[in-house]
């Protein structure tokens, strides 16, 4: 007989079962039934903590991006600290970039949210990280402050998702150099 599994265990369980149950068929084949069947569990212990599908999806993407935080970078350049970030997502994260972006597309439509509102960057520590590596540029006298939009902070990695998206594979190594040096740096200049 199977070990009963309670608290923050059978919570990641149910979180990973959800996931795997989103990336094997996208939001629109997602049902509660679905990951109760693939969580081995029982539906009341599933809604007892989600009472709904949009709840677990959200909660879903917030274990997986929890579990999946990157290393911040800290190679003595902006350059080089954007650069390595770029490539670790290259990397390891296409098939989470691909599930956040299409395989919730049917999400978006039901519920009338867009990509930006599904979730707060503070949920998963992302948006400190990202900071860090530029608060640590501006004390180096690499970049302006002022400089420093949310939105600038943001191209460089908006750019590596899209070329993610065009591609469903790797960005070539080219690629990541380009955006970095033609694109970004420049606007910090």
């Amino acid at each position: 007989m199977p070990e009963r599994r309670r608290g923050a265990a059978l919570e990641q369980a149910l979180l990973d079962a959800a996931w795997d149950e989103l990336t094997a068929g996208g939001y629109t084949r997602f049902t509660m039934d679905a990951v109760v069947k693939r969580a081995g569990t029982s539906p009341p212990v599933l809604y007892r903590r989600w009472s709904d599908r949009e709840d677990l999806v959200r909660a879903t993407l917030v274990h997986v991006l929890r579990k999946n935080v990157l290393k911040v970078p800290d190679t003595g350049s902006l350059r080089e600290d954007v650069l390595t970030l770029m490539r670790e997502i290259n990397a390891t994260r296409v098939q989470l970039v691909t599930v956040m972006s299409v395989y919730l597309a049917s999400y978006h439509l039901e519920t009338g949210t867009s990509p930006a509102e599904l979730l707060d960057p503070a949920d998963t520590d992302r948006k400190q990280a990202v900071d860090a590596i530029f608060d640590r540029a501006v004390a180096r006298g690499e970049a302006e402050s002022e400089r420093l939009t949310d939105r600038i902070k943001a191209l460089p990695f908006d750019l590596l998702r899209q070329e993610i998206l065009t591609t469903y594979a790797p960005a070539p190594d080219r690629v990541l150099e380009e955006i970095v040096d033609t694109i970004f740096l420049p606007l910090l200049r």
